[in-house]
């Protein structure tokens, strides 16, 4: 019988990574960021400090499962829901940060120099934050990633998210960030997949079928979102409940 090696997050993105390079995207899409490419060094950082080593972590109780990166989150800092200063203050996670191949002129990367808020990751960090005071006692428990890493941006600037792509295009990217999402999960043998919004938790029900893991999801802090304008924080707790999930 070939036992198959458990690969490490590091070995795991660089394999995403590899399998991404050579996919193509037609219009609207005009620009494609991958920051697992040019945001290497924090997101390696990232793992590094809360992911555990290439010898492998303590089973965690909770990954928390994004969709892709926002234009001023993760495609800013490489970290996942990265609003900038929750990255660098909070995660203390701070690295150099490059320039995508082809850049948008109204969405340039700064790296840790943008200005702009990402609502998102400011609330969902600013969650972990005031529940858990520290990120190593979040990190004990809990995990964040996205299911896929790019970023989609149309001529006009607007953000395409990967669900609106062709299916032509969508199918073989949403298999790629499946076989690295069964793997990282494979990886950390958490109790939950918790889905940050329900396209996330439909992925996560079709990448890790047959795993033995409790797959659900919670409200998206996403500012387009008229529920998660209306307290995200104490929705976020309520919905953990009754997934079964306590929060301090």
């Amino acid at each position: 019988m070939v036992v198959r090696k458990m690969m490490n997050l590091f070995e795991i993105t660089d394999a995403l990574a590899a399998d991404l390079k050579d996919l193509k995207f037609s219009e609207p899409v005009a620009f494609v960021y991958n920051p697992l490419e040019y945001a290497r060094k924090p997101f390696d950082l990232y793992l590094e400090k809360y992911g555990g080593n290439g010898n492998g972590r303590s089973r965690c109780e909770v990954v928390m499962l994004g969709m892709n990166p926002g234009p001023w989150g993760m495609v800013q800092t490489g970290v996942p829901f990265g609003e900038v200063a929750a990255a660098r203050d909070w995660l203390k996670v701070s690295a150099e940060v490059g320039k995508p191949d082809k850049e948008h002129p109204k969405r340039q990367v700064a790296g840790f120099d943008c200005h702009r808020n990402e609502v998102s990751g400011e609330r969902l960090w600013g969650w972990a934050k005031e529940r858990f005071g520290t990120p190593n006692k979040f990190f004990k428990r809990f995990f964040v990633v996205n299911h896929c890493p790019l970023a989609f941006l149309e001529e006009g600037g607007r953000n395409r998210t990967p669900d609106k792509l062709p299916v032509a295009e969508r199918e073989p990217l949403m298999q790629a960030c499946d076989v690295a999402l069964r793997r990282t999960i494979e990886y950390l043998r958490p109790k939950h997949v918790v889905g940050v919004g329900k396209f996330a938790e439909k992925r996560a029900q079709l990448a890790l079928d047959g795993l033995d893991v409790r797959i659900g999801s919670i409200l998206h802090p996403s500012p387009a979102s008229p529920l998660a304008n209306r307290g995200w924080a104490e929705q976020a707790d309520k919905q953990f409940a009754e997934l079964g999930i306590k929060i301090p």
